[in-house]
């Protein structure tokens, strides 16, 4: 019987493979999260987090590898006995009871004293104790997720798994979710691992993140990190947008090297750029991009590049999206932040584009590998084999 944890336990992984009939889900997977943090796993649909997932809670068997929860090894140890809960998309809650019932039903179940206290405590941490005696349907699915959440908690497990959590939920609602979340992973000083594809809300949260990417983590750090200095292509298209080109380093410094992109010569420093000899692809973001009506004088440490035309623009609120065809370097991203009113320029314009060098990065990588399998299992199909499972030892009873 698992034992209740005063705070979050670390997660090792450690040599991870898992083997499915007819391709590889999981490659040599290494990942430590320390106790008591925010981790996330992001990733597309495919590329083995939730796969990761089911191997942390016991309910894969991993091909190769140990799996080691606060130093002890968990491997061969059955999912219920493991110190780990988890919320799921699906909120898998009891209709027929209520509130109250759903979050003390774990604690009754291990014959846990003062059951009820303890489930109004975890309901008011996620502020729904005035609640606790309505049953799931007379709930929003905000307020049943924050049950789930309550229910999970409430065992004080040392590693809570978080399964797409949010994906139910409107975008409102899920924004201010996932503050709430932060805040009471905070609090309660539980080691959060939260599984996701949603790049917003692994940044948002998490102190750390791992893009993951067919089967591998591609690039750990945190968040801003990630962000500004990408190390390949797939992060830097997966973690927002990118504006990239290829092309031959004509020269190199020891602050900067040079690439020539279809005629254009393009700036980055050393230190931002993961290789600095041969054919590579540099980047920036759009956000630091400046659109251009008229050409500006050439300034040393900003990157210029045009005439282009303007081919597309598009109106978002607070920002307004530029689509600049330039001959030989293709359609180049500007968003440009809307401090004056209406567009500073209109389909069919010449303009020209700059940013600063500082701005720029360069990748290690180019052509992706194919893909070597297919989509993650759903989530859904996780959370009612969880349901099932738990029905089952009610009707023991």
């Amino acid at each position: 019987m698992r034992e209740f944890a005063e705070r979050g336990a670390d997660l090792e992984l450690v040599g991870i493979q898992k083997r499915f009939p007819g391709f590889t889900a999981i490659d040599h997977l290494d990942l430590t999260i320390p106790a008591g943090s925010f981790f996330a796993l992001l990733g597309p649909s495919g590329c083995g987090k939730t796969t990761t997932l089911r191997l942390v809670a016991g309910l894969e068997e991993p091909t190769q590898g140990r799996i080691l929860i606060g130093g002890k090894d968990v491997t061969d140890t059955k999912s219920h006995e493991r110190p780990v809960n988890t919320v799921f998309q699906s909120y898998a809650l009891f209709p027929h009871m209520t509130i109250i019932e759903n979050v003390a039903f774990g604690l009754k179940r291990r014959r846990i004293g003062d059951a009820l206290p303890k489930a109004h405590e975890a309901l008011r941490l996620v502020e729904l104790d005035h609640l606790a005696q309505r049953k799931p349907q007379q709930l929003s699915g905000g307020q049943q997720q924050r049950v789930a959440l309550a229910r999970a908690i409430v065992n004080r497990p040392a590693l809570l798994l978080l399964d797409e959590p949010l994906g139910a939920l409107d975008l409102k609602l899920r924004r201010q979710m996932q503050l709430e979340l932060k805040g009471i992973q905070e609090e309660v000083g539980l080691t959060f691992l939260h599984v996701t594809h949603d790049q917003e809300e692994a940044m948002t949260m998490a102190d750390t993140v791992a893009v993951m990417n067919k089967g591998a983590i591609e690039q750990m750090g945190a968040p801003a990190q990630l962000y500004e200095l990408p190390r390949t292509t797939f992060v830097a298209n997966f973690l927002g947008q990118s504006n990239l080109f290829s092309g031959e380093v004509v020269d190199t410094t020891g602050e900067a090297i040079s690439i020539d992109a279809a005629g254009s010569r393009i700036i980055v420093p050393t230190s931002r750029a993961q290789r600095h000899h041969g054919i590579v692809t540099v980047g920036v973001r759009p956000e630091k991009v400046t659109l251009h009506r008229d050409e500006p004088e050439h300034a040393a440490r900003r990157n210029l590049i045009g005439p282009g035309r303007i081919v597309d623009v598009s109106f978002s609120g607070v920002s307004t999206q530029y689509i600049v065809e330039i001959p030989g370097l293709g359609s180049i991203l500007v968003f440009a932040q809307n401090v004056g009113i209406g567009p500073i320029a209109s389909v069919g314009d010449e303009a020209w584009v700059s940013w600063d060098v500082e701005h720029g990065f360069g990748l290690e990588d180019d052509a992706a590998a194919p893909e070597r399998f297919s989509a993650d299992d759903s989530t859904t199909a996780i959370a009612a084999q969880h349901r099932e499972a738990l029905v089952s030892e009610l009707e023991d009873r």
